[in-house]
């Protein structure tokens, strides 16, 4: 993946006509106090009618001698004109499962095989601005398996990914190191980072 070839050459209104993954909205609501407001936020167009998430990020680990590493990605995100550190993550097709859509995902976008070993939660991404939410789904990678020896990822032909590996015990410093050197830190990789720091720190 080129990281100086990608950026945004021009921004403009988007007619809603045209508008095929989002749409804006104004909500009319009460408040606490019983006072008639108004709220503008956004909503996506695409999350399947049987379904009650948009997507699923993917927090999947290989299991190694040296200690267990994450599976991240950089791919260039236009409404921030950088390259972003991020989880796999993918959007959840009709009558998939979140379960089903993250082992497809990471199938797709990386080439590991992975077995699933926990869901979270719904969780909404930015609840201010929009509706938009996921399920994190924790995945074990055996690098024992022949399928991932040789990997081959499925990338469609918008997709431009390069898949890296770290260090869990170094997230917290790797995303740091990776901010300071011009690329943006996803919220999700952000606060699982924090996390363990935070355990770390208060021995949990």
């Amino acid at each position: 993946m080129s990281e100086t070839k990608a950026r945004v050459i021009s921004t403009e209104p988007l007619p809603e006509s045209e508008a095929v993954w989002t749409k804006l909205v104004k909500q009319t609501y009460k408040d606490p106090n019983g006072v008639t407001r108004t709220w503008e936020s956004a909503e996506r167009r695409t999350r399947p009618k049987d379904s009650d998430i948009d997507g699923v990020g993917i927090v999947a680990i290989l299991e190694k001698k040296t200690g267990p590493e994450i599976v991240l990605q950089k791919q260039y995100r236009p409404p921030v004109d950088k390259i972003v550190i991020e989880l796999p993550a993918g959007l959840i097709d009709e009558g998939e499962a979140a379960q089903q859509a993250a082992i497809r995902e990471l199938k797709e976008e990386t080439g590991y095989v992975a077995e699933v070993l926990e869901t979270s939660p719904i969780m909404f991404n930015d609840p201010g601005f929009c509706n938009t939410n996921l399920r994190m789904v924790h995945v074990t990678v055996d690098m024992s398996l022949p399928a991932n020896q040789n990997l081959k990822p499925e990338l469609e032909e918008n997709e431009f990914i390069e898949v890296f590996l770290v260090k869990l015990a170094d997230l917290w410093e790797e995303c740091i190191k990776l901010e300071a050197e011009g690329y943006a830190i996803d919220a999700r990789i952000a606060n699982l980072a924090e996390g363990i720091e935070i355990a770390k720190k208060f021995k949990l």
